[in-house]
């Protein structure tokens, strides 16, 4: 369980932050950048939530959001070698496999794509298509990270699957599909 009984430490002040397993690193970290853009996608999908209010996004959303802190907390305690007093939180497969039970859901009430669609159409669906495109860039980052240090396949599996399951909700926030803009070339 956490428990914050101050919310300001002053241990920061140097423009370092400390890691879940109390390595001290620079704000500007890759690994900081990393979760820093998970805890920035977290806060879009609450957003999303508020238009989606009521819809049969709500519950899924929550326990994405719940889901994102676990990625964070995976990012967080950089994986090693070295036996830990406590076991750090991972992504599992099983959250991974929800995303494709989700996905594989949305996508047999769709309309089949017959040319890419461009992001908006009805205010959920626009917003959706704003995190599908945060999510791709937190991905990335995630990415970078790991061509430097260790990080769990399943994170960047995880957030790739994620940007999948907002691109076929924002679709589904569009009449399943009917309501989609498509792109025209040269249009």
């Amino acid at each position: 369980m956490v428990y914050l009984n101050r919310i300001y430490t002053k241990t920061g002040d140097d423009g370092t932050t400390g890691l879940g397993d109390g390595t001290r690193v620079s704000k500007s970290h890759p690994r900081i950048r990393a979760y820093g853009g998970v805890d920035e996608l977290n806060a879009l999908l609450g957003q999303v939530l508020i238009a989606a209010s009521d819809s049969e996004f709500s519950a899924p959303l929550r326990q994405i959001q719940n889901d994102l802190f676990d990625v964070g907390a995976d990012l967080c305690i950089p994986e090693s070698d070295t036996p830990a007093e406590y076991p750090a939180l991972r992504v599992t497969s099983k959250q991974v496999e929800q995303l494709e039970s989700w996905i594989d859901a949305a996508t047999t009430l769709l309309q089949p794509l017959t040319s890419f669609i461009l992001p908006g159409g009805s205010p959920v669906a626009a917003q959706l298509h704003i995190a599908r495109t945060v999510c791709r860039r937190v991905e990335i980052g995630v990415i970078e990270l790991a061509e430097t240090d260790r990080v769990s396949p399943l994170v960047i599996q995880y957030l790739n699957r994620l940007s999948d399951l907002l691109f076929v909700w924002a679709r589904l926030a569009n009449d399943d599909g009917r309501g989609d803009i498509l792109w025209v070339p040269g249009g």
